[in-house]
């Protein structure tokens, strides 16, 4: 390892940081660079956790300073994602992601096209009890899961269960979407730890540029507004998509 990967760490951290606040998909940066610099799989995806945890952290202490939180509906959703990541890293160092990536390559294509056919629900954000919509609990399981396992895109599926189940305005669908990642990626991070595959140095490097990132994603959601953000997660998405089904 030396100050060039550490330096690239750094600025693709940055990238990614700003990304995943907006949309999603900063894993699929981070996770080859980590992959790249000679860390095999099992250790990226564990390392990559300490990055996750400490962008999200950043991100959700800057939704606060600018008012912008309703840390018990964020909680009462992060829990139900907590079994699903937990089961999702214990296999993630076993079972094959492949296949899995191709499917998620699919769901992406299918939500760009569902973000710009369907309503703005800016009308519909101050309580998901109003909803009724159980469905959503189900949906968070299954991504707990998923995030536990790959991370990847993970952002994509919480902001389609958010913004479709629960009717929200893409604004409070970022500011939900990171505390529930940071909730259910510190239960994650410790099978990684437990199963030694973390890298801490690398960890520190990659979480200080998606802090950096993450920061100024905060500031660019809360001041370009929904419209900032549906431009910024079709462009993320289909690029993802794109690599997931190997075009690139």
């Amino acid at each position: 390892m030396n100050s060039l990967h550490l330096l690239l760490l750094f600025g693709v951290g940055a990238v990614a940081g700003f990304i995943n606040v907006n949309a999603g998909g900063g894993s699929t940066l981070t996770l080859p660079t980590l992959i790249f610099i000679g860390l095999d799989s099992a250790v990226a995806n564990g390392t990559n956790r300490i990055a996750l945890i400490i962008q999200n952290i950043l991100a959700v202490s800057s939704f606060h300073k600018n008012r912008a939180y309703q840390f018990k509906t964020s909680l009462k959703l992060a829990a139900f994602t907590l079994p699903g990541a937990v089961i999702g890293a214990l296999i993630s160092t076993k079972i094959s992601n492949i296949l899995f990536q191709q499917i998620l390559g699919g769901v992406l294509i299918f939500i760009v096209f569902s973000m710009f056919f369907s309503r703005s629900y800016k009308d519909n954000n101050s309580n998901i009890s109003s909803h009724k919509n159980w469905f959503i609990y189900l949906a968070l399981l299954g991504i707990g899961f998923y995030g536990g396992f790959i991370q990847a895109g993970v952002g994509f599926l919480l902001m389609a269960a958010l913004y479709h189940l629960l009717r929200l305005d893409l604004v409070l669908v970022n500011m939900h979407k990171v505390f529930i990642i940071l909730i259910y990626t510190v239960p994650a991070l410790l099978v990684f730890v437990l199963t030694e595959n973390v890298n801490w140095i690398c960890g520190a490097v990659l979480g200080a540029g998606n802090a950096f990132g993450a920061w100024w994603g905060v500031h660019a959601a809360l001041k370009g507004g929904e419209k900032a953000i549906r431009i910024i997660l079709t462009v993320a998405i289909t690029i993802m998509a794109i690599k997931l089904f190997g075009l690139f």
